[in-house]
């Protein structure tokens, strides 16, 4: 199953995604510009394979709710998102507004 909804941060509306599959569940909030997931995105992977496409994302790991994702310290950021200002440890919702 595959739920969307509106996530409100601050004055700036994101999209919550969840989408579950047998014994795992993948979250995302993203905008235009970028996203934060759920530990199954893979850090290493948007910097070293496809490093290019200046991905602005984060991870944040041990969540299984938007809300969760929200409020959990990133546990690793991109290489686009850190020049931005989004570093690891810094809650969901701090990375998020880096992002308007």
């Amino acid at each position: 199953m595959i739920h969307m909804e509106p996530i409100q941060v601050g004055e700036h509306t994101f999209i919550g995604v969840e989408v579950k599959l047998p014994k795992t569940t993948l979250l995302t909030i993203s905008n235009s510009r970028g996203y934060i997931m759920c530990g199954a995105l893979d850090v290493g992977l948007l910097n070293e394979r496809l490093g290019d496409r200046k991905i602005l994302a984060a991870r944040a790991v041990g969540v299984k709710t938007l809300r969760e994702l929200l409020e959990a310290p990133m546990e690793s950021v991109t290489t686009e998102a850190e020049q931005l200002g989004i570093k690891p440890g810094m809650p969901g919702y701090e990375a998020l507004l880096k992002l308007v």
